[in-house]
Order: structure tokens, then sequence, then C-alpha cells
């Protein structure tokens, strides 16, 4: 069973969140975190996409089904945010999996002086239909602006997926805490190992 460090929430979206579930994705195996229909469960919840409370059981099928959403949203994310077209079989996975649960009353707020869309937290009673807001999400993300703004981690040793919201748009690292700073210090290592083995003039 997963446990709650088993994961790591810095896709700036929940549709990118559950795509980076399959870890060290250039491994020739990647990494699966969602072994079991719990792992599901539990990542769901964590994700607050569950309502409160002991939800319906994920079975063997629905893990599978959310496995297959998962590597849609990854293909097709990439795919736009490299402009270019998601294939047809990706799009009417993504369509039909949204189908499965209302889309949220749009909310406002006044802010400044200023009406602006409110965001909204949407819960499924179900983990079936928790997918469903996960692939209504990745909807969102590829008729956005945002979708530009993808990233994979420039990290040899991670490929986590993220939203750059950087004021630059100049992000490099899914986590500067985590591989940003160890990449700087391989690279520093590396130098001075280099700069010790050069004879001094």
């Amino acid at each position: 069973m997963a446990t709650d460090d088993t994961w790591i929430w810095d896709g700036g979206r929940v549709c990118l969140d559950f795509t980076n579930t399959l870890r060290h994705r250039w491994r020739p195996t990647p990494g699966e975190t969602l072994r079991n229909p719990g792992d599901l469960t539990l990542w769901l919840q964590r994700a607050g996409l569950l309502t409160p409370g002991i939800p319906d059981p994920v079975d063997a099928p629905v893990l599978a089904s959310g496995r297959r959403l998962r590597e849609a949203v990854d293909r097709a994310v990439l795919a736009v945010s490299d402009g270019r077209l998601p294939s047809s079989s990706d799009v009417v996975l993504l369509n039909e999996s949204a189908a499965q649960a209302p889309r949220p009353a749009p909310q406002i707020t006044i802010n400044g002086g200023h009406l602006e869309p409110a965001g909204t937290t949407t819960t499924a009673p179900d983990p079936a239909t928790a997918l469903a807001l996960i692939a209504q999400d990745a909807v969102d993300l590829l008729l956005s602006t945002e979708i530009r703004r993808v990233r994979v981690c420039g990290a040899d040793t991670c490929a986590l997926r993220f939203l750059d919201r950087s004021p630059a748009h100049n992000r490099r690292w899914c986590s500067m805490s985590r591989c940003g700073n160890r990449t700087k210090v391989r690279l520093h290592q590396a130098r001075a190992g280099r700069s010790e083995r050069t004879p001094a003039d």
C-alpha cells in the first residue's frame, strides 16, 4: 500500500499530479505508485476529489481505467504543449471520461473592486466519478493558454510534469527544493572534481 510520501504534488493541476503517479518515466520500466485499488482510492482522497467518508471500494476495472486515463492525459498534454494535436483515441477517451461527472456550477467573487471567477472545490461520491473530474481538469488545461506552460522537470532522474507559473516562464525544475538543489549540487561537485584533476599552470 502506498503512503503519503509516495506521491508528489508539484504539478500545479490535479491532472498533472495524476500523471505523476507513474514515476521515473525515463526508465525502461517506470515506477508505478498506483499498484492496487487501495492506492487509487488513497490518492483520490489525498487529492481532495472524494467526498469525505468511506468511498465505494475501487475494483480492478476502475484501477485499469484510471491508469488508461492517466496515460491519455499525459500523451495529450505533452502533445498540445508542444504544438501538436493529440491522437483521436486519446481525445475520445478524455471526452468519454469527462462526461461521466457533472461540471460544477461556475462561481464568482468580488476581489479588489473587480468581479472575478471563484475557484470551486468539487468532490465526487465515488472513485469512478473522481476520475471523471480529473478528465475534466485535463480538458480544461488542454483548451487553456496555460497548456503552453506545461514542462517536464529538467533533472535527469525525474521527468515529473508540472505547470510553470513563474513570472518569467522559465522554471526548469518540478521543485527547487528537490530536483533544482540536487542538480546544482551534482554540477558543483562535478566541476570541483574536474578542477582537482586539472594540473596547475
